[in-house]
């Protein structure tokens, strides 16, 4: 969809996925994506519960502040392969 928007097209020495291979990869991407969505699901499920080890005094949605702003400096290290 970039390479369409920029104008250019995708040069690559890879053969075009078959029909079987494109299933397989959104199978994949689905997976991931019930997995991922699983994952916050539980851990906001956790912070707003008070199930965590942070202090008394905070109150869950600073928690879940904090732990958004954490999330989003380890994907941007993770983005620099830091």
């Amino acid at each position: 969809a970039v390479s369409a928007m920029a104008g250019k097209k995708i040069e690559t020495n890879e053969e075009p996925r078959t029909g079987a291979e494109n299933a397989f990869f959104y199978l994949r991407c689905l997976i991931s994506l019930a997995i991922l969505c699983f994952c916050i699901a539980v851990t906001m499920v956790a912070l707003f519960d008070g199930k965590t080890t942070m202090w008394d005094g905070v109150p869950p949605v600073v928690a879940v502040i904090i732990f958004v702003l954490l999330m989003s400096v380890v994907g941007m290290l993770e983005g620099m392969q830091i």
